[in-house]
Parts: structure tokens; C-alpha cells; sequence
């Protein structure tokens, strides 16, 4: 190893940096990843849980390209659940709930199974540079581990700062120490950094709580998975999570600490994330609400822990005990840790490329929180794509980017790059404006045959996904093909408060309808013969169903993503001299020397730039 030059250094072993490692080493590429503690490899820092609204989609995603998550969280689920199932498809987002423990050992298994790929536990304090390249990394302990590439992934470690109360202390995870040296590196490179928060809820014993007073969530009844490969199963047995509720006694009790916490008093001056405020920001901000959520979700299958989701807070541990003995189930509990907040450096990604290289230091590639977002699902997918093109540009092959009609990972990344964010990004179905294309139960079919092209996923992943294009198209066939019995037929219609029909007619045009669903067309004795002779598993039936229901909205939607290609194909110069145009707003040639975007199309999504900059662009460039 010491002496050794590897083709990529990954730094950082939690979510982005576990994906970035596999997906480079999978690839073939000599990989090296360094970390600070082998034993949090894959650590969940905050909730015990994967996937979700949007979330859910990306880690489908993240599977169909050959990554991990979807197999590890599969693995180490107590609990699955398909969310949003009362509305249209483009919002369905399967999610588990998942054991702690095993979910990190599962990620520590995985990758020690992978050939080329080694570990080395050390703090990396600096970059070496050489011109305008990075060559390798310095460490603690003042060793040069030489690569050709490097793939920073640092979390909230880098000059970490733990809030509890008017305590403070340095650390990048509660119990684990701050990164040190780097921030000052990318300072001195002409990086520029800014700091973000975040934070997390107590964790506490179960055996002191009282379940009879809150509210039961099973898992749904028949479950799925996140992996479409046939290395994970359904969950045959899970685990329960409950719900209670905050009250105006809570908030009370909470308001006394408002003078020692750390958010009012001044000490935190960064910004935390929007959408997942602390209990103390919610009660300030929505002062009209007299009771907010609480989520009660076991750590695991045999531990006793369980996380308070919905009550993350900062405030002395001393009013978090006080005021959580006041919400309905918990009159008795015990801690096993407060809640913190914590504030790190993270570093603006409109300083990226699409590609997640540094657009300042060449073969240096920044992915997850570094790059101001939060959430396990958004960092594994930038591990994974800065993995990817780490390896291509070592091997000066074409970059992998997905467009915004592509892929959850093209719309996360577009935005980071174009947009910039000043607080934790999260991803949401509504950032997504193709997203009846973007559905969770098409990403293999959609990202597969890119992840094959690259060698990243194998001849069985591909064989899966040309079975179920085939068998969908058969099956879609048919029905458009085969003719019912009008008088059979309208039984079911009848009974589902839908129109009858007067004559037979095809299969697929009453399928169409809304109050029909797939159990009412197994009944049709054609149908169910149909789907038991060719085998039609669950997954075409599904991708089907969506078909013949959304047909009008998916053709809608390709015909406005095909408009934007053709902004895509219109590539801008490198290194365009915008201050040469005066037609173009001032603000308008700040912002497209600053991000550089690469097509009229990137630039046009850029905030701060107006439609009508687009047009005088269009027509500098001879169009």
C-alpha cells in the first residue's frame, strides 16, 4: 500500500465515499479508501432508515448503475414500505426502516468482497498538487499515499463543531473526532468554503417507554425490495414503528431552554436544513401548531435503541429530558444519548462540474455533504457518479452524466452545479420536472443499459432488464389485441361504479379506465391465462399497469424532455467570453463566468439568468 500509486483515493467512508470506492473498484480500478475509524464504514449518522419520497427513486437508481445501497438496505430492512400509493405513480417511493448495526456491517461485508479495492484507517489532513492536479493525499501522520485521482467525501467532518446546549466541542459525529487540515488546503487553492448545520434527535432505551399510548405503523403487507437484482428477498417478518405527538406542555417545557440554545443565542450562525428543522425551529417558526409529529423507530431487529425522528434538537440535555418526559408514551423514558447539532465546512458545487471534478483542481472530485447536501440517499448517488467518472478520466474515456430527464442523480446534480445552494439540499419529487418518466419501477430499464455500456453491471443485470422490456411489450401487446366479452365485461364495470359497454371491444382501452385496476383484469379469465402461461412476474405487471394508465402523461413528457435536448446539444465554448456580449444583464454575465456551464441549456436553468439572456446567447453563438 505505502508506496503503492493508485488509480483513485477515496477519503471518507460513510455513504458517498462506501459508493465511490465500490463503483471504482468494480470498474476495475486500483482503489484505495481511507477513513478514520474502520469500524463506522457505512455508518447511518442520523435516522435508521433508506429511501423515501424522491429518496426512494434514487436509490432504485443507484442500483440499476451497479452501487450498493439498494442491496445493503435490503439486507439489513426490519421494515418496508411503498409511500404515496394513493396517487399517481411518479410519486411512489419505496422505503425501509433498517438495522443499524447490520446495515454497516452488510456495507464493511461488501466491500471487502470487492478484489481490488484496499483499506487503510488514518485522518487524510491534505492534498498533494502538483501544477494544477492532484496526485494524492497527505495524512495525519504525515504519509503521501500517491493516486491519480482523488474523491473527497468528508461528511460533516471537516472542522466539525458539536452542539449540545451552551456546550460545544469539536467532533465530526458524536464520539468521533473533526477532520482537520483539508478546509485550509481548498482555502489556499482558491476554493471557497462556507459552513452548514445539521443535526440529530435523542437516542433511547425502548424498554422505558409505553407503546399503548401511540400509535401503531406496520410495514405494508406484501413488501418489495429496493435491488432488482436476485441478491435480496422480501421481507417475510417485520418490525413495528409508532407515532405520538408533541403537545403545548412540550413546547413550553422547550421555550425555557430558548436562552441556552445555541440556534437563539448566536453560537450557530449556519444554516440548517429546510426541511428537516429541529424540534426548537419548528415550534418558533409554526408558533400556531400546538402538536407536531414524533416518530418512534427501533434501531434494529434485537437492540433496544430507538430513534426519535421529528424531535432533533440542540437545546441543554437537561430540558430535552424534561420536556420529552412529557410526550404521551414517554412519561418514563430513559436517554441514551442527547440530541446535537453540528455544524461543518462544505464548499459550493457550482465549483463543480457536471461530472463532480473540481473545475479548479483537475482529477479532484468532491460528493455528498461536501457538497451542501444532506441525506444518505443524495450522497451514496454522487459517491457513486464521481466514483464512475473518476475511473473514465483516468482512462480518458467520455464522461458520465445523466440528464434531468434521465435520472433523480441528473436533476440532483444539475441543480447543485447550476443553482448552487446556501442550505442542506434534499431531494423531493417536485425538483424532478420529468418525473412520470422518473418513476422507482423503471430505473433499472431507464440507467441499466448505460451502467452495462460502462462495465459496471454484468450480462445477468442486463438480461433481466431485456426480459422485462420483452414481456412488458408482449404483455402490452395483447391487451391491445385481444378482444373481451362485453356481457363479462361489464359484471366487473358495474361493480366498480364504471360505465358499461355495449359491444366487445379491446382489453387495453378498458383497462384504461380509472376505476379499473389490475385484480379487476385477472378476473377476465383471458387475462389471468395470459400472465400464468408467460410467466409474468410482478415487476411487468407493474411497468404495464403504469403504461396503459399514464401513456398520455409519459408521451407528454418525452416530447418536452426532446425539447430540451436540443438546448443540450448547443454546446457553449470553453472559457466563453460573456463581458464581450452587452446585450446580456450584468447579473447574467456574473453568474455564466463564474459556473461555466457547458450547454444553453445548463445555463438557462442557472438562477439569475432570464429567457431573454438565453436569446441574446443564442444569437451570439450563430443561432
Amino acid at each position: 500500500m505505502l508506496g503503492q500509486e493508485y488509480d483513485v483515493i477515496v477519503v471518507g467512508a460513510g455513504h458517498a465515499g462506501s459508493e465511490a470506492a465500490a463503483a471504482a473498484a468494480n470498474m476495475g480500478a486500483s482503489t484505495l479508501l481511507v477513513t478514520m475509524n474502520l469500524q463506522t464504514i457505512g455508518q447511518m449518522s442520523c435516522n435508521p432508515a433508506m429511501g423515501g419520497i424522491a429518496k426512494g427513486q434514487i436509490v432504485r437508481e443507484i442500483d440499476a448503475l451497479g452501487g450498493l445501497s439498494g442491496i445493503v438496505s435490503d439486507k439489513s430492512a426490519i421494515q418496508f414500505k411503498m409511500l404515496n400509493q394513493s396517487k399517481g405513480p411518479a410519486m411512489w417511493s419505496p422505503r425501509t426502516q433498517n438495522d443499524r448495526m447490520r446495515f454497516a456491517e452488510e456495507w464493511r461485508l461488501q466491500l471487502e468482497a470487492i478484489p481490488n479495492l484496499d483499506f487503510y484507517q488514518e485522518m487524510v489532513s491534505g492534498l498533494i498538487i502538483e501544477g494544477e492536479k492532484v496526485v494524492g493525499v497527505k495524512t495525519s501522520l504525515g504519509l503521501e499515499l500517491r493516486s491519480k485521482s482523488v474523491v473527497l467525501t468528508n461528511g460533516t467532518f471537516l472542522n466539525g463543531l458539536i452542539h449540545i446546549g451552551e456546550k460545544q466541542f469539536g467532533g465530526g459525529r458524536a464520539g468521533e473526532r473533526a477532520a482537520t487540515g483539508i478546509t485550509q488546503d481548498l482555502v489556499n487553492l482558491g476554493f471557497e468554503a462556507g459552513r452548514m448545520k445539521t443535526g440529530t434527535p435523542p437516542r433511547v432505551d425502548g424498554r422505558s417507554l409505553d407503546y399503548s399510548k401511540m400509535i401503531v405503523h406496520p410495514g405494508d403487507e406484501i413488501t418489495g425490495t429496493f435491488s432488482y437484482s436476485d441478491k435480496t428477498k422480501p421481507l417475510t417478518k417485520q418490525r413495528d414503528c409508532y407515532m405520538t405527538y408533541t403537545s403545548p406542555e412540550v413546547h413550553n417545557l422547550l421555550r425555557e431552554g430558548f436562552d441556552r440554545s445555541p440556534m437563539f443565542n448566536g453560537r450557530i450562525q449556519s444554516i440548517g436544513p429546510r426541511y428537516c428543522p429541529s424540534i426548537e425551529d419548528k415550534i418558533d417558526r409554526f408558533a400556531d401548531k400546538d402538536r407536531h409529529q414524533i416518530f418512534v423507530e427501533p434501531e434494529g431487529w434485537d437492540t433496544v435503541e430507538v430513534y426519535v425522528n421529528g424531535f432533533s434538537t440542540s437545546l441543554p440535555e437537561d430540558v430535552q429530558f424534561k420536556a420529552l418526559r412529557s410526550v404521551a408514551g414517554f412519561e418514563n423514558v430513559k436517554f441514551f444519548r442527547p440530541g446535537y447539532a453540528i455544524e461543518y465546512d462544505y464548499f459550493p458545487p457550482t465549483q463543480l462540474k457536471h461530472t463532480l471534478e473540481t473545475k479548479i483542481v483537475d482529477n479532484l472530485y468532491f460528493a455528498g455533504q461536501i457538497n451542501g447536501t444532506t441525506g444518505y440517499e443524495e450522497a451514496a448517488s454522487q459517491g457513486l457518479m464521481a466514483g464512475i467518472n473518476a475511473v473514465l478520466k483516468i482512462r480518458e474515456e467520455e464522461a458520465f452524466v445523466l440528464n434531468r430527464d434521465e435520472a433523480y442523480i441528473g436533476v440532483l446534480v444539475d441543480d447543485l452545479i447550476t443553482k448552487g445552494t446556501e442550505e442542506p439540499y434534499r431531494m423531493f419529487t417536485s425538483r424532478a420536472e420529468y418525473r412520470t418518466l422518473l418513476r422507482q419501477d423503471n430505473a433499472d430499464l431507464r440507467l441499466t443499459p448505460r451502467a452495462y455500456k460502462l462495465g459496471i453491471v454484468k450480462d445477468d443485470a442486463m438480461r433481466r432488464v431485456e426480459e422485462k422490456q420483452e414481456k412488458s411489450k408482449q404483455m402490452i401487446d395483447f391487451l391491445e389485441n385481444t378482444s373481451y366479452n362485453f356481457q363479462e365485461m361489464n359484471e366487473i364495470l358495474v361493480e366498480k361504479g364504471s360505465a358499461p359497454v355495449k359491444q366487445n371491444g379491446k382489453l387495453y382501452k378498458v383497462f384504461s379506465r380509472p376505476q379499473i385496476d389490475l385484480s379487476d383484469m385477472m378476473r377476465v379469465n383471458e387475462v389471468a391465462s395470459f400472465i400464468e402461461k408467460n410467466d409474468i412476474n410482478k415487476d411487468v405487471l407493474e411497468q404495464v399497469e403504469v403504461h396503459v394508465k399514464y401513456a398520455g402523461y409519459i408521451e407528454k413528457e418525452k416530447n418536452n424532455a426532446d425539447k430540451l435536448h436540443r438546448l443540450e446539444n448547443i454546446r457553449i465554448p470553453e472559457n466563453y467570453d460573456y463581458s464581450q456580449i452587452k446585450s446580456l444583464s450584468y447579473e447574467a454575465k456574473e453568474k455564466l463566468t463564474k459556473i461555466k456551464p457547458v450547454t444553453v441549456s445548463q445555463a438557462s436553468r442557472i438562477s439569475g439568468v432570464s429567457p431573454s439572456d438565453i436569446s441574446v446567447l443564442l444569437v451570439h453563438m450563430g443561432r
